[in-house]
């Protein structure tokens, strides 16, 4: 079965707050930015994403987006014994908008390869003159997943609520951490809205805890949408991560939450690409459990 789908790129927006005094504060256009959404999954190709940032006020629409992205990129990617050019491609999303990515050229077989388990990758990108690198590793599993089962929703919820969860065990040893996804019916997999996990708590144990519903981040959501409903088909992708992948997604998730909160701390987003690019390369090792919630 093919898991592997070409995301959307979320734009980088970095917001500055300031709360002790009264101030006019004019913010300055700047010069866009390399923004770079890489991963590598177990048993998957490559994808690469590449556009510019975006000023804070500037306008979103289909065309917009079509033309940010960054197009004619020469990218290379290395599994420490094959080096691989990487061809861009297109596809329609959502009926009209064009959406630009980079994966493995069909038509040169003979140095692509997918993602593998314990492995390290270089990403290198030659871009409007400029070169960019990063490095990832797909980890080995570490955290085991023993089932999922389901409660009904807590008191006050719609009857047809209902709370998935996951036993699942830590190995022995700190530094496992991991990213996990929702897949509901026939929709694509969402990250949860806190979608990193590190072993600070569960290190080396067995345990149970609740799987949030994955959202799409640009749709509005419902007070419960944590929950699934009955009748639903609900598949748990929960991967492996190394720590650079963790920190940007806690990073970015942290600011997510808190924007246009005027009482939160700003936060630098942890991002792994050099020479002052935005974005991350990520290794995912991944592996899928699904349950069927009876009507």
């Amino acid at each position: 079965m093919k898991r592997n789908t070409v995301p959307i790129l979320p734009l980088f927006i970095f917001i500055l707050w300031g709360c002790e005094k009264t101030a006019n504060i004019r913010l300055k256009d700047t010069e866009p930015k390399l923004v770079v959404e890489a991963t590598i999954e177990n048993g998957q190709a490559p994808i690469v994403i590449l556009s510019r940032s975006l000023n804070y006020f500037s306008s979103i629409n289909p065309t917009i987006i079509e033309n940010n992205f960054v197009r004619f990129a020469e990218i290379y990617i290395s599994n420490g014994t094959k080096t691989h050019r990487l061809k861009e491609y297109s596809k329609l999303v959502g009926g009209q908008v064009k959406i630009y990515y980079y994966s493995i050229d069909t038509s040169d077989l003979a140095t692509a390869f997918n993602g593998e388990l314990n492995t390290t990758y270089s990403l290198r990108i030659l871009s409007e003159n400029k070169e960019y690198t990063a490095t990832t590793t797909i980890p080995n599993l570490t955290r085991r997943v023993d089932s999922l089962f389901w409660r009904p929703a807590p008191p006050g919820n719609k009857p047809e609520k209902v709370a998935v969860y996951v036993r699942a065990k830590d190995q022995p040893g700190f530094g496992d951490y991991v990213r996990y996804f929702t897949k509901t019916n026939s929709e694509p997999f969402y990250p949860g809205i806190n979608s990193v996990f590190d072993d600070q708590i569960i290190d080396g144990i067995s345990y149970q805890i609740q799987v949030e519903r994955g959202v799409d981040r640009n749709t509005d959501r419902e007070d419960d949408y944590v929950y699934f409903n009955k009748g639903d088909t609900v598949t748990l992708k929960l991967a492996n991560i190394d720590k650079s992948t963790f920190d940007f997604w806690r990073t970015m998730e942290f600011a997510y939450a808190n924007l246009g909160n005027p009482f939160s701390t700003p936060t630098k987003i942890s991002g792994n690409i050099s020479n002052g690019a935005l974005g991350y390369f990520g290794g995912y090792a991944a592996q899928f459990h699904t349950i069927i919630i009876p009507k």
